[in-house]
């Protein structure tokens, strides 16, 4: 099961003491590990073939399969040493924890500041698995000496022209599962022929770094005949395009213009990230991200507040910021803020402080205050949230619609037969029923104005999940055992698996200790509540 979920990335501060740890250029890797999806725990060894008396402390990441980072562990000082071939290696040995039930496999990497290692695939109670591209049995470098230790990673310089050699890239992808690109410039120009290989590798990633920003494109996302197909072009004379682009002059003065008439204030360059397909003659087409989020960082100068800043994109078209998935952390010293979306556009970070008079006591307050300073809720007036009003079904698609980061899809057709094209409403819910949030009735209407209840929201936002790759898995014993907490729960009419998937998730509580209220009418508040706690499990917030 493919899933997407997070805890929030701790900010792990290390007394400033001498202590030995790995130093630039180490090589580094994973061996011994395990993974057991029943209770979330993961062991890992990451080894070292460098070791030296330098303040810090040796990480090991933990991934989704989609590669969103799930977990930041760390160690100061070295399990054990063992030799392979006359070189001395430090091992690392963690023994840590994801929450449970929720992945098939997950991604392991070392770390040790800006040396990351190359990935390795732990499948469920089973880590010799096929495509592992590390040491993947347990008890130390068996073989007779014959394991050698991968190279972590390889960096290939990128000219100002973008171009790529295609045998250097080729031949770098297939001992690596990530390859790193420095551009002189704002382009890389990657040849189609040296990425057949690698998109069929699971995990396999190019990140593409400049001064304006980073790329982190799985290759998994391109679709390589498709795209020479559409371009009626051989395969081979097939590239694809990453731009990393800075605005300036008008066009960043616009992306300013925008935020300042909500109220906002950018505190970073607006920078254009752009992949497409291109051939000969400059012919260009599309590439189709599907559901997959997409990472893509921005360096920001200052220290943030993170529930006052949000990642956003600026629409050229309608001239306005929308929301955007984004975590900050702090790297190196600089806050990075990482954006996640299954598009390309242009992208920045702003800062709001917006608050409600009529939550200042209100339960609500601070996940009001947050969303509304991530531009996913708005208030009733400027001033007024109103927070115990009910919602209804159309209002509610339009939030879900946002805290995915979705652009309204203004050509789709809507499908419903009460749902009009003049209505506000009309291209919101297009877009949600064509994300598969939401489902009509049986005689083909939504009513989009009608108060929505706690079981309808249950269902929006589980399917919600399901499209940011939350998905669940819930046995009928299991759903039957959250469900039987709660004295009122045969109350519910259809969407028992899915109150009993967002109670799992820890997305709805009951109403009391044991009702659910799945009849109730939802409010704002509740509503509100809701998303924030999906967009922190999904990883789209911190």
């Amino acid at each position: 099961m493919m899933g997407k979920i997070s805890h929030a990335l701790a900010l792990f501060m290390i007394v400033s003491i001498l202590v030995p740890v790995i130093a630039f250029g180490a090589t580094l890797g994973i061996k011994s590990y395990t993974y057991d999806k029943t209770t979330g725990n993961v062991t890992a060894t990451v080894y070292s073939d460098v070791y030296d008396n330098v303040s810090g402390a040796v990480y090991l990441n933990v991934y989704t399969p989609d590669l969103h980072l799930l977990k930041k562990a760390y160690m100061t000082d070295y399990t054990n040493t063992e030799t392979v071939n006359g070189v001395t290696y430090y091992n690392f040995t963690f023994n840590t924890g994801i929450t449970a039930k929720v992945y098939d496999a997950v991604y392991l990497s070392g770390q040790y500041s800006s040396t990351v290692s190359s990935r390795v695939y732990a499948t469920d109670a089973n880590p010799d698995v096929p495509g592992c591209t590390s040491y993947c049995g347990g008890g130390g470098y068996g073989g007779g000496g014959s394991w050698i230790p991968p190279v972590a990673g390889t960096t290939i310089s990128v000219p100002m022209t973008g171009e790529v050699n295609e045998d250097t890239l080729k031949n770098a992808l297939a001992s690596n599962v990530n390859v790193e690109l420095t551009l002189s410039g704002d382009i890389a120009l990657l040849p189609a022929s040296a990425l057949v290989d690698a998109v069929g590798k699971a995990g396999s990633t190019i990140t593409v770094r400049s001064d304006n920003g980073t790329y982190m494109l799985p290759l998994t996302i391109l679709d390589l005949n498709t795209l020479a197909q559409s371009l009626g072009i051989p395969l081979k004379d097939l590239k694809i395009k990453v731009s990393i682009t800075k605005l300036t002059g008008d066009s960043a003065a616009a992306v300013t213009s925008a935020a300042t008439s909500i109220g906002a204030k950018v505190i970073t360059d607006a920078v254009d990230f752009n992949v497409i397909a291109l051939g000969p003659g400059d012919k260009t087409t599309s590439i189709d991200f599907g559901k997959t989020y997409v990472s893509r960082s921005i360096n920001i100068t200052n220290t943030v507040d993170t529930k006052s800043v949000t990642g956003v994109l600026y629409n050229e078209t309608t001239k306005k910021l929308s929301f955007v998935p984004a975590i900050f952390e702090v790297k190196d010293g600089k806050t990075v803020a990482t954006l996640k979306r299954n598009g390309n556009s242009i992208y920045t970070v702003v800062e709001m402080n917006k608050n409600f008079t009529d939550t200042a006591f209100h339960w609500s307050r601070d996940d009001v205050s947050l969303l509304a300073n991530k531009l996913v809720i708005d208030g009733m007036t400027d001033t007024t949230f109103a927070p115990d009003l009910s919602i209804t079904r159309a209002e509610f698609a339009a939030l879900a619609v946002r805290s995915l980061g979705l652009i309204l899809n203004i050509t789709t057709t809507a499908t419903f037969s009460d749902v009009e094209a003049s209505d506000w409403y009309a291209t919101t819910v297009a877009t949600a029923a064509k994300a598969g949030i939401i489902e009509g009735y049986e005689d083909g209407s939504f009513k989009p104005n009608a108060q929505i209840t706690r079981e309808e929201l249950a269902a929006m936002i589980v399917r919600t999940m399901n499209y940011a790759g939350l998905k669940s898995n819930l046995s009928d014993s299991q759903q039957h055992a959250l469900l039987s907490k709660f004295s009122d729960s045969n109350n519910i009419v259809w969407a028992q698996k899915e109150i009993a998937t967002a109670i799992d998730a820890g997305i709805i509580n009951g109403l009391t200790d044991t009702t659910i209220g799945s009849s109730n009418q939802a409010t704002r508040a509740e509503a509100a509540t809701m998303l924030k706690r999906f967009l922190s499990k999904a990883g789209f917030i911190n």
